[in-house]
């Protein structure tokens, strides 16, 4: 479900100021990728702010691929963009490629030729890149500059015909060597690539830049607003360049604002490609990943996206946010609606001594103690159960509200006990507790003249389901994991970003626990169902802790 407040932001009322004035009578954008790579939150942030323009102005958006680098790019990708979008509840108008508008963008180049607006140029990259200048310094003319329209057009032809070898010929603009704009400084608008492309196969061996195809496929999809993040900010007198110097059918205007910035990660495709192709990740999927393959894994729902995404909000100041902010949002969109259950992690049996031997019972209880509509579910409970080794300490400190020798603690949903021998192996480890149960504390009651403060959660032996869990936190432990130039970035790579339990012991209704839903394991945190599980091994995810735990871990965050 997709929220019904429209945010506030100053794209909107640039939209708004447009509608008013009758400059548009329809709002178009589009979402245009890359597929080279899979997308992650920085990402979500642009489709959450194009398909929802599109959508609270009833307007149209187009998803488009970039696709202009056939070297790089592949189906895998488009595959994964296009579920990606939908996952995150939006759904495009109609979908294009720049590859669309290989014939179009041809002519266009050749229009700017006639104009005596583009050349040919033959000098090598690295004397283009020196002949640009620098920030400080104008930049100078290529000798062929000043070459006729006539030979532009047949050196243009040339390249389009295959004559040409990779880097030996590049088609420019001609607009300003000395511009202070280097973006301005007769940029390189198409080059050649003998490569196969994705869609168009061999039809072409010359491909078009992004700056020239990018505002040019605007004007041909007829985009009223053309929203790109702030690095785009200096190439906006480009953009405008191309659309009031070629006769195209429409006249979008280009906005930018500021790119999702997140902590504790990257968010750079080459940076994220380096993390899988090194095998520091399971893959483009791996729930560390800030992909959204990788959060749809883990388990955040789209809710909890679109919300971080909104509280973000659109602005032109680039900053950074913390990943609480991110993680808070998702445990506040699971907490009113997911179903508890109860997980022992780290098992450590406990026997009951004055039990019934026989005896096991059923005990009903809430699937969510502030959502009666929730429905309930039966715990069984017998002499022996599982709790959590952290839940028990031989010289607990004062303030330990939980098991230790002839101390009491309650058995969620059940009675208190009291622990009264610790049993142990060869190798001294202890693998057995034993406690008394006191009858009377059943359904809340205390024991007479006293108050028993802790609740540990349990599990029955009997029909305790065996799982993995997989306890993920942030990839990296510096929050800038990029801060030191002169380090490998994987260098800071958090050792503990993905801890595996494999013998875990959860309670059985979990066992025939729906793929789809997510669950509160009590006391624990939100875990989601794995696709690594299979029938009667299943394997959870966390998706977040109860709290934010780092900040006691990493002080100095």
């Amino acid at each position: 479900m997709i929220e019904n407040t429209k945010p506030s932001n100053f794209i909107r009322q640039i939209i708004d100021q447009d509608l008013a004035s009758g400059k548009h009578q329809t709002v178009v954008t589009r979402f245009p990728p890359e597929p080279n790579g899979y997308l992650h939150i920085g990402h979500a942030k642009s489709i959450w702010l194009n398909f929802g323009i599109a959508r609270d102005y009833k307007g149209r958006c187009t998803l488009r691929y970039d696709d202009t680098n056939p070297v790089k790019e592949d189906l895998e990708f488009v595959k994964a963009i296009e579920q990606d979008v939908r996952w995150l509840g939006y759904e495009w108008s109609a979908i294009a490629h720049a590859s669309d508008y290989f014939d179009q963008l041809y002519v266009f180049a050749v229009e700017l030729i006639n104009k005596g607006l583009a050349y040919v140029d033959s000098l090598p990259a690295e004397m283009i890149r020196e002949y640009r200048g620098t920030l400080t310094e104008p930049g100078k003319n290529s000798p062929d500059r000043e070459n006729s329209v006539a030979v532009n057009l047949e050196e243009f032809e040339r390249m389009k015909a295959g004559e040409l070898e990779d880097g030996e010929r590049v088609l420019r603009a001609k607009i300003d060597m000395s511009s202070p704009n280097i973006n301005m400084r007769d940029p390189v608008i198409y080059r050649i690539r003998h490569h196969e492309h994705q869609r168009t196969g061999n039809k072409w061996c010359v491909y078009p830049m992004y700056d020239f195809t990018h505002g040019l496929s605007d004007a041909i999809e007829g985009v009223t607003h053309s929203l790109c993040t702030l690095e785009f900010e200096d190439h906006r007198p480009l953009y405008d360049w191309f659309i009031n110097n070629i006769d195209v059918p429409s006249t979008p205007r280009q906005i930018e604002f500021s790119r999702l910035n997140l902590n504790y990660t990257v968010m750079s495709k080459r940076l994220l490609t380096q993390l899988v192709e090194s095998h520091e990740v399971s893959g483009w999927d791996d729930p560390r990943m800030p992909t959204i393959s990788g959060l749809r894994r883990r388990g955040f729902t789209p809710a909890s996206v679109r919300k971080f995404i909104g509280q973000v909000g659109i602005t032109k100041k680039d900053n950074v946010i913390d990943m609480v902010v991110l993680e808070n949002a998702v445990r506040e969109d699971l907490d009113p609606v997911t179903p508890r259950a109860m997980a022992v992690l780290k098992p450590l049996k406990l026997v009951i001594e004055n039990y019934p031997e026989d005896e096991a019972e059923q005990i009903e209880v809430a699937n969510h103690p502030k959502n009666a509509s929730m429905g309930t579910r039966y715990l069984s409970l017998s002499k022996e159960l599982y709790i959590d080794h952290d839940d028990f300490m031989e010289d607990p400190p004062a303030k330990f509200f939980r098991l230790g020798p002839g101390r009491e603690v309650r058995l969620r949903n059940a009675f208190v006990v009291v622990c009264t021998d610790v049993i142990r192996n060869d190798a001294g480890q202890i693998i057995e507790l034993r406690c008394q149960y006191l009858p009377e504390t059943r359904n809340g009651q205390q024991p007479e003249g006293r108050k028993v403060k802790g609740i540990i959660h349990w599990v029955n032996c009997s029909d305790a389901i065996d799982a993995e869990v997989r306890l993920y936190d942030r990839l990296f432990q510096d929050a800038n994991p990029l801060a030191d130039r002169s380090r490998d970035f994987q260098k800071a790579i958090n050792p503990d970003s993905l801890v595996a339990l494999k013998d875990c012991k959860l309670e059985s209704s979990l066992g025939n626990a729906d793929p789809a839903t997510r669950f509160q394991f009590e006391r624990v945190g939100y875990f989601f169902l794995d696709p690594d599980s299979r029938s009667g091994a299943p394997v959870f995810n966390r998706i977040v802790t109860l709290r934010d735990s780092w900040a006691k871990i990493n002080p100095n965050r």
